[in-house]
């Protein structure tokens, strides 16, 4: 029933959960906790996730506390084969390789939702949007849902703004633990580690243009920064390129950046941040890759179009010939390039995200009924628990409030 591309890389996938294992004791400490409470017995768990080691972990955490798992992809390019033929040997319902079709892209997600799940887990929004779509009558059955990116949160509140949304879903992009993590740590070395892997280019003394000063786009700068770049940020918001400027990056419209940068790196969750209109000004030789989620934040499409001639130069590096006799190269057809061209985020700072994704299926399974059809941030105290998960996962321990501090932080008569 489960579609991978070779059933034998299962020994080197096994493997390869082993390694994630050793480096994700916070969701262990989970997984511990579901084997005794068993929150998910009786119930399937349909996601749609990058399928990696750090996922694969994800999933046995979930089969640990009873649950039954049908999982594809979120990206073509993202899977990890040896890990979906690892997952399916164990008996998972898995429906993903690298590289598919876009056919079997859409194909795969419907295959999910014939599981008729009861939970759902997104990345990019696109299994809780075909429920709505062409699933509705799985609307009385699901108990709810969760989101773990940026974009797939800015989809939900457009649902929800038009009235669309009819299940509860947790943003668990919401979580300090996932976005002040994931995103800045986890999408500042994966980034790079993928454009590195594509082009083997030196950072030190190029200029990188990030595209966007989010959390992902913050932890991409210092990164590139730290490599030697000289880093411009373009922004279309205010508070975060005046906070770009405060870190003392460089920041400009992308219209001036064009001519000056070597290497773009687009981290905005928009479409088309880089046109025809800036290609036109770069040097030959720049490289184009994107960190967001969805693969049109670069318009490959029209520089396709405009190209005499495009070839496949390196592992995931496509270059296009201009009619100028420049070239631009891409990195990761212009999708996700931490996964296209690498392994995405390390293992540590997934245990913190994916520590959330559990604990947000938890508290959906004891809140049933109780909550409302819209977009839910989980509880204060879930953030505190994993953050105290991972502290101690990494042998550190903190100070704790002396009654004396609590009640004075607790008090409004004590002046100066």
């Amino acid at each position: 029933m489960s579609h991978v591309k070779d059933p034998s890389l299962a020994p080197q996938g096994r493997m390869n959960l082993e390694i994630a294992e050793r480096n994700m004791g916070a969701l262990l400490t989970v997984r511990e906790r579901f084997k005794q409470s068993q929150p998910f017995k009786g119930l399937t768990i349909g996601m749609a996730l990058h399928v990696t080691k750090e996922t694969g972990v994800l999933v046995r955490t979930f089969i640990a506390g009873g649950a039954k798992v049908a999982i594809t992809g979120c990206n073509p390019l993202s899977t990890q084969d040896d890990i979906a033929a690892a997952l399916a040997e164990e008996g998972v319902l898995v429906w993903a390789y690298k590289g598919e079709s876009n056919e079997d892209y859409y194909k795969f997600l419907n295959a999910v939702l014939e599981a008729e799940p009861d939970l759902t887990i997104d990345d990019g929004c696109d299994l809780i949007s075909l429920i709505h779509k062409e699933y509705p009558h799985l609307l009385e059955k699901v108990i709810g849902g969760c989101e773990e990116t940026t974009t797939g949160v800015n989809r939900l509140r457009a649902m929800t703004n038009a009235g669309a949304l009819k299940m509860p879903v947790i943003a668990v992009n919401d979580n300090k633990t996932k976005h002040l993590f994931d995103n800045y740590y986890g999408t500042g070395q994966s980034t790079l580690d993928g454009i590195l892997r594509s082009t083997n280019l030196l950072f030190a003394g190029k200029t990188v243009v990030v595209v966007g000063y989010g959390s992902c786009g913050k932890g991409v700068a210092l990164r590139a920064r730290a490599l030697g770049a000289k880093v411009i940020v373009t922004e279309v918001a205010t508070v975060p390129a005046l906070q770009a400027a405060m870190d003392g990056f460089q920041v400009m419209p992308m219209q001036e950046a064009a001519p000056l940068g070597d290497i773009f790196i687009t981290v905005t969750g928009d479409i088309h941040v880089i046109r025809m209109e800036h290609i036109d000004r770069m040097k030959d030789g720049a490289v184009l890759a994107n960190s967001g989620h969805f693969d049109n934040e670069i318009d490959v499409a029209a520089l396709e179009k405009a190209a005499k001639r495009k070839r496949r130069v390196r592992h995931y590096l496509d270059e296009y010939l201009l009619k100028s006799g420049r070239v631009i190269l891409v990195a990761g057809e212009g999708r996700l390039v931490n996964l296209a061209s690498a392994e995405g985020h390390p293992s540590e700072v997934m245990s913190l995200s994916f520590c959330g994704q559990a604990l947000a299926c938890e508290f959906l399974v004891k809140n049933r009924g109780k909550l409302p059809k819209k977009v839910i941030t989980l509880p204060d105290e879930i953030d505190q628990e994993i953050a105290s998960l991972q502290l101690t996962a990494m042998g550190l321990t903190i100070d704790t409030l002396t009654p004396e501090q609590v009640k004075y932080l607790a008090s409004w008569e004590e002046g100066t």
